[in-house]
Parts: structure tokens; sequence; C-alpha cells
């Protein structure tokens, strides 16, 4: 059943409904952060707050209208919060929860980036 069930409500801004029934916490926190760049940009704010045009200058892959809208989704879902900077965007509480997988996924794929040769570019 897990993420096939889906729930009927759309949110306004394109945030795809979260599933009614998932599989397992794995499942569900993979559909939270469906997509590559909402885990990115969690991951770089988690070293404190930046502003738009920090968050696109250490994300550069991400195309301008991507970034809005994966701002827009984690703001509705409750991971970050404008900070007191005009345009700047922090972890909020449940953003802050995440930190300990943040820094897990962050750990792990850096030494899996070594073992196989890979260059991380950290901005």
């Amino acid at each position: 059943m897990g993420l096939a069930r889906r729930s009927t409500h759309h949110r306004v801004c394109g945030v795809n409904p979260l599933p009614r029934i998932a599989g397992c916490g794995t499942e569900f926190a993979i559909d939270l952060l469906r997509g590559k760049w909402k885990a990115v940009i969690l991951a770089r704010l988690k070293d404190g707050p930046l502003r738009y045009g920090d968050l696109r200058r250490l994300i550069p892959g991400i195309a301008d209208k991507v970034l809005t809208e994966r701002l827009v989704d984690l703001t509705e879902l409750g991971f970050i919060e404008a900070a007191g900077e005009r345009g700047a965007y922090r972890l909020s509480a449940r953003g802050e929860a995440a930190r300990p997988m943040l820094e897990a996924l962050y750990a792990w794929g850096a030494n899996e980036a070594r073992d196989r040769g890979v260059i991380i570019r950290d901005g």
C-alpha cells in the first residue's frame, strides 16, 4: 500500500500531498524529502541562516525556479522559516530535529565519495 495511497488534499503552492499511510518511518522520511534538492537545502541551512543568494551560490546546480519552489515546500512542511534578516531562511524547530539525520547523511555520503574516488566540493 505505502505511498500509492495519497490524501486528496492538494496544497496551493504545489507541494505534493503527504501519504495517509507509510510502510515504515524511512519510507515516510524519504517521501517528505522527495527529490535531491530538499535535503541539500536543509543540509546547507544546518550550518546557519542563509539568504536566497547564498543558497543559490552554494547550490549551483539548482535552477532559480526550483530553489524558490523547494523553499516554499520546505516552509509549508515546517522544516524552515524566515530568519531575522530580510530574505534569509533558517531551520525551524522541526528542521533542527532533522539535524542528526542530515549530519549522518552528509558523513555517509562523504565517506562513500572518498571510497569511490569522488571529489566533494563544499562551498
